[in-house]
């Protein structure tokens, strides 16, 4: 019978039918004093020399025992067992407890802790139970609690909480505390509230237990803030450290920065605000409530840090990591793995190339440059530094390349123009490991981003991922969502979406921006009323899709109520794109003075993508005071963008302001500004052998291969219009 099976069936089976308090314990005569070297020495004092003895004289502390017949009295083998236990001798312990003459509960719950596989801990407490020697007190069911939970057998968990029930044990504090701390270890947090407030009486390590289970896996913040005020308001029991260090998190992932602010004062009324631990979690709660001066000014402040505190300002302040980085180094904390990819992770998705190297050098320097988390991290970073070569260097020296090193070269490898060698780098590993949907998502997104691929490997991609079973992904269903539409067929797209079978968030966004690019507005209206009926809360790339849908369809006043309504009613903060979104639509609309004051509050001042915006419909309207304010603003912005010129001249010309279109021609030539050319693209597809790619061309572009040959036939083409014409 399996090991799980056989607990089971010991803790139910024995707990229905064995009556504890009719078994007889036998009676043996036992000595409570001995002569020792002509002294008369009592258990008690046996006992306590036991316990505090050296390992070395244990043997002779058990000789003793024996020779004398102490070893009769429970207390003695007892003290003998634990102390055995103590200085690593497990066998021995098991010896005097086996030879005992006499076992009481206190036996078995010495050997019960002292066995350091919990595995075998619960079949000797099986035993125990099948022996009938004993009854069970509430040390016995602490133990096999704490035990069952770490072994993260849940069922065996609900088993010992019956016996417990059975035996009358449930009430008692500490077995109380071991429930509620072995459910909630197991998710089962339901049951640790219910065992929590049946509690008459409740101490620290109570409140703890649930505090701590609350705050596990982060997902229940605001019920961790509650059961902590709860504590302070109607518990006279006072929080510590521990009670602390799990709310103080909560605040941080609430957003609630008053919160945490007055945990922070508690925690310096407390006195533990100097605590390391404390001020890891204080860094972390401010920064993730968007109060970076606060989180850099109390991690200066610090009169302890370790490698954790200097790895959470890392990973959490963009700006600033590489100077803390620097730091770290200088104050002598050796830097580990979570803190390398922790750098490389909050650096910008512009990362400085010259920045790549030296955190590579660290990386070598410190000797993790072999670590399979560090090598995925530093082929994102050289990705992001537009260093491809250096990053295919670094994947090339892995001893073992696991998926996520294939994902980021090929995700690189896109995100950097180089299409081909995505594709080749993905057809390899296909044939060395089976892509999952994070690789078909990231392939489909390469796809999707290059202007130079058609959309057949799109297609072809989409075979693959059916073929793997892959298809109904909630990646894969929104990746493919989103290339059908980019590629000009929002059939297909509609195709994907209504064939997903889990709808996320990714594949709502992808339709919904789908029929906004292809100017199906109402219908990417109707796609967002539907996703809030279904309860899925938006972020703000689908709100960015639907106040696209508003500006392009016309729909001021309703993508205007939407904005105002984010951080209301959905609680997402508003990017500047957002703004620039809606600055357009205002302004397309014609109410360009709302939209120049909507510009100027944005939280880090205008935009140049908003100015444009804002300038191009100036334009449209004629509006030559604002145009005016506004290229003054872009041309400080970046003197030799031609951009804003050409615009301000358009408007000066259509207004028949010749002065001020040569005024502005003058001052394009006076710096040197020179207007870009346009480029257009054209499917050339595949012939036998030849790849399937879209080329750029320009007016009176002669870079193709074929030039002779493509203005022949142009030439010729112009030729047989011009004499249908004159058919």
């Amino acid at each position: 019978m399996p090991l799980r099976r056989r607990r089971i069936r010991a803790l139910t089976t024995v707990a229905a039918h064995h009556q504890f308090d009719r078994i007889p314990h036998p009676a043996h005569a036992a000595n409570t004093t001995a002569t020792v070297a002509g002294r008369p020495v009592s258990r008690i004092a046996f006992s306590a020399a036991v316990s505090a003895s050296d390992p070395a004289s244990l043997p002779a502390f058990h000789a003793i025992a024996v020779a004398t017949g102490l070893d009769g009295c429970a207390a003695v083998s007892n003290s003998l067992a634990a102390r055995y236990a103590k200085t690593g001798s497990l066998p021995s312990a098991v010896r005097v407890f086996a030879t005992a003459r006499v076992r009481d509960v206190c036996s078995y719950n010495t050997i019960l802790s002292a066995y350091p596989d919990p595995g075998e801990a619960l079949e000797f407490a099986s035993w125990m139970l099948r022996s009938g020697e004993v009854r069970p007190d509430a040390v016995t069911c602490t133990v096999a609690l704490s035990l069952a939970a770490g072994r993260r057998e849940y069922f065996l968990v609900r088993q010992l909480h019956a016996l417990a029930c059975r035996l009358g044990l449930a009430a008692d504090l500490f077995v109380s505390n071991a429930l509620v701390t072995a459910y909630a270890r197991g998710e089962s947090l339901e049951e640790a509230r219910r065992v929590f407030d049946e509690m008459s009486a409740r101490d620290l390590v109570s409140w703890n237990a649930l505090i701590c289970g609350l705050a596990q896996d982060g997902d229940y913040p605001a019920e961790v803030i509650g059961v902590f005020l709860r504590m302070l308001k109607d518990s006279a029991v006072r929080p510590d450290r521990i009670s602390v260090c799990s709310v103080i998190p909560a605040c941080g992932r609430e957003g609630k920065l008053e919160h945490g602010r007055q945990v922070h004062g508690f925690s310096v009324k407390l006195g533990v605000e100097g605590h390391v631990s404390i001020g890891n979690v204080l860094v972390a709660m401010y920064y993730k409530c968007a109060a970076p001066g606060c989180a850099r000014r109390f991690f200066n402040a610090m009169s302890e840090r370790d490698v954790i505190s200097w790895t959470t300002a890392i990973s959490m302040d963009g700006e600033g990591a590489i100077a803390l980085f620097n730091g770290m180094r200088r104050q002598g904390v050796q830097p580990n793995v979570v803190t390398i990819v922790a750098l490389m992770s909050a650096l910008s998705a512009d990362c400085p190339a010259r920045e790549a190297p030296m955190i590579h050098a660290a990386c070598l320097k410190i000797a993790l440059s072999g670590e399979a988390a560090a090598s995925n991290s530093l082929i994102t970073m050289y990705a992001k530094a537009r260093r491809m070569d250096d990053a295919r260097m670094v994947f090339d020296l892995m001893p073992h390349r696991g998926i996520i090193a294939w994902n980021a070269l090929v995700s690189g490898y896109a995100q950097n123009d180089r299409c081909n060698d995505a594709l080749e780098v993905f057809s390899s590993m296909a044939n060395c490991l089976k892509p999952n949907e994070t690789t078909f998502a990231s392939v489909l997104s390469s796809v999707t981003a290059v202007e130079t691929v058609s959309m057949a490997y799109g297609q072809m991609y989409h075979s693959q991922a059916l073929k793997l079973g892959l298809g109904d992904s909630e990646y894969v269903a929104g990746a493919l969502v989103d290339m059908y539409a980019k590629r000009g067929s929002l059939e297909e797209s509609w195709k994907a979406f209504n064939e997903a079978v889990d709808r996320s968030l990714i594949a709502w966004t992808a339709i919904i921006s789908a029929n906004a690019r292809h100017g199906s507005y109402a219908a990417a209206m109707s796609l967002f009323s539907d996703m809030l009926r279904y309860g899925v809360a938006p972020d703000g790339v689908v709100l960015l899709a639907v106040l696209t849908a508003c500006r392009y369809g016309g729909m001021v006043d309703t993508g205007r109520e939407i904005f105002d309504s984010m951080v209301a009613e959905h609680g997402v903060q508003r990017w500047p794109e957002h703004y620039a979104c809606v600055v357009d639509m205002l302004g397309r609309a014609g109410r360009l003075q709302e939209a120049e004051e909507l510009m100027m509050r944005m939280p880090s001042g205008p935009t140049v993508s908003a100015l444009q915006s804002l300038l191009g419909s100036c334009r449209i309207h004629g509006d030559t005071t604002i145009g005016e304010r506004v290229a003054g603003i872009l041309t400080e912005m970046d003197p030799t963008e031609s951009g804003a010129y050409v615009l301000l001249s358009n408007i000066y010309a259509e207004k028949g302001v010749w002065d001020g279109v040569a005024k502005v021609r003058r001052k394009m030539r006076d710096r040197g500004v020179k207007k870009e050319i346009g480029f257009s693209w054209v499917d050339s597809g595949a012939g036998d052998g030849e790849a399937l790619h879209l080329h750029k061309f320009s007016s009176d572009d002669t870079t193709h291969p074929h030039t002779g040959e493509i203005y022949a036939m142009a030439e010729g083409l112009g030729w047989e219009m011009k004499m249908e014409m004159m058919i």
